[in-house]
């Protein structure tokens, strides 16, 4: 196996900098931005920097703003409150893009397993008291980490699924459509689960835990640990999304904005580095089936008729699932996708 120290990764100067052979080495390595953080690094690699240490030196957000939150209490019960919670909804898709939600129906506890689960996954480091190098587990992972982590994994997704789909009513009511209609339309049929791992960072003015970027999806829910650091754009300015516990973060993403011809908007979020960590937080993208194997996968998508009138005709032209997603990776993150469907 080859390994690369982090003097090897660190000792690049300006004037012999080569980022392709950095990449390689850093691919070599087969360590991955913690295997660097566990030999002690102290320097960003040059590859990860995303400008001049200026640029994110002043990366907190002080702004008094701060994303809406929406309580679900009562949105099975009598109509008052639901509708209430409906005209929320709205308000938050139409100006924010963004909005966090309590009292959702997950146990606390199941939302804290499945963070300590993300942890134990990428920390389990020991056996018989000796620390194991990140590549070493890579190929022997700890069996029972595993399978305790999968556990949490089928727990916590079910009922991530059945949120998602009472969401989806939410916001077909907060469009004026039947509740069942983006359900119907196949917007939760597919969800992927990312468990995201952000070690603490030596120099945070240098790099991003996430850079900026909308999501390609119809809606994600996100749940995070209280380390912090996303940070949402709203009217120009970078708000951080404060963590709440127990709460979940729920954003439009852009195949939503499309179906429902701008109405409701996706924004641009990202995820600042930080000195302190690790941050961990799990998302679950929701969309229709992109695999040409699955029923559906050819389904249609664009501008909602329903939402048409002569004075506010299709933004955007009809699309599949495996082509849009084919421009966004053809793009790369945080490169616009929907001016290219456009009319």
């Amino acid at each position: 196996m080859v390994t690369t120290s982090k003097d090897e990764l660190e000792a690049i100067t300006v004037d012999s900098y080569d980022r392709k052979i950095e990449i390689k080495a850093f691919d070599e390595s087969k360590a991955g931005v913690q295997g660097l953080v566990e030999k002690g690094a102290t320097k960003v690699p040059r590859m990860f920097h995303v400008g001049q240490p200026n640029d994110l030196s002043d990366a907190s957000a002080k702004s008094n703003f701060s994303i809406p939150i929406i309580d679900l209490t009562g949105i099975h019960g009598d109509s008052i409150p639901r509708v209430d919670i409906v005209r929320k909804v709205q308000n938050a898709c139409e100006k924010w893009g963004f909005f966090q939600v309590i009292n959702h129906g997950i146990p606390a506890h199941v939302l804290d397993e499945m963070i300590k689960g993300t942890c134990r996954f990428h920390q389990d480091v020991k056996i018989g008291g000796i620390h194991l190098d990140v590549s070493w587990r890579l190929i022997h992972p700890n069996q029972k980490v595993c399978q305790q982590f999968a556990d949490i994994m089928i727990e916590y997704s079910k009922r991530v699924m059945v949120l998602a789909s009472t969401l989806f009513e939410l916001i077909s009511e907060a469009l004026g459509l039947n509740h069942f209609h983006l359900n119907d339309m196949g917007c939760a049929e597919w969800f992927h689960l990312l468990c995201h791992y952000y070690p603490a960072c030596p120099e945070p003015e240098l790099t991003m835990g996430s850079r900026s970027h909308s999501d390609s999806d119809f809606m994600t829910i996100l749940l995070q640990d209280h380390v912090g650091g996303l940070q949402v754009l709203h009217e120009n300015q970078w708000i951080n999304v404060l963590p709440m516990h127990g709460a979940l973060i729920v954003n439009v993403g852009d195949l939503l904005k499309l179906v429902t011809n701008d109405k409701f908007i996706s924004v641009q979020h990202r995820v600042i580095s930080q000195r302190v960590g690790p941050r961990i937080s799990v998302a679950s993208l929701f969309r229709s089936y992109e695999d040409d194997s699955k029923e559906g996968s050819s389904k249609v998508f664009g501008p909602i008729k329903e939402l048409l009138t002569e004075e506010s005709p299709p933004v955007y032209r009809e699309t599949t699932i495996k082509e849009y997603l084919k421009q966004r990776y053809a793009k790369g993150i945080g490169t616009s996708t929907l001016s290219h469907f456009k009319l």
